[in-house]
């Protein structure tokens, strides 16, 4: 019986533990999202998962809803304590600060740059562009919190089919 090197079995076997991490790290992305949460803030744009930004960053963001990119968006303490308790607990672990500021735009964090750096020039700019806080205009199922790559699906060309 032909014997099978150690170092095989041991990348192998980090594999299957990588294999297994990376599951369950899909799972929490598909985690469906607090309904009090989707139905305040789903309520104008998509809710968007927790994880797009750090604690502080969130933390500004609910401090500013009565400013929240030139809209009021306040909303009474009863229904904010659950939405903040979510945001808190399931945020980014990794600053997304810019500058030392907490982001308030997760399109601007370095994170969401990178994630779209190959976006076509057709959807940044001109008659075909999409702004990046549309989510939902390439991530077909980003409503239900998923931003999975097997779900993109870019929009067509204007006039085209």
């Amino acid at each position: 019986m032909k014997r099978i090197p150690r170092s095989l079995i041991v990348s192998a076997a980090a594999g299957v533990f990588a294999l297994a991490a990376s599951a369950s790290a899909s799972e929490a992305q598909r985690a469906p999202l607090p309904p009090d949460y989707v139905e305040e803030c789903g309520s104008c744009h998509v809710a968007f998962p927790a994880r797009m930004l750090d604690a502080a960053s969130w933390r500004a963001v609910l401090a500013g809803l009565d400013r929240h990119f030139g809209v009021d968006a306040s909303a009474d303490p009863t229904t904010l304590e659950p939405i903040r308790a979510y945001l808190s607990q399931a945020a980014r672990s990794r600053p997304t600060a810019n500058g030392g500021e907490p982001s308030l735009r997760i399109t601007e964090t370095r994170w969401f740059r990178h994630e779209h750096d190959e976006v076509p020039a057709r959807l940044r700019t001109g008659p075909d562009a999409v702004p990046l806080s549309n989510c939902a205009a390439c991530h077909r199922n980003a409503a239900q919190g998923s931003y999975s790559e097997r779900s993109l699906e870019l929009p067509a060309k204007r006039g085209s089919k």
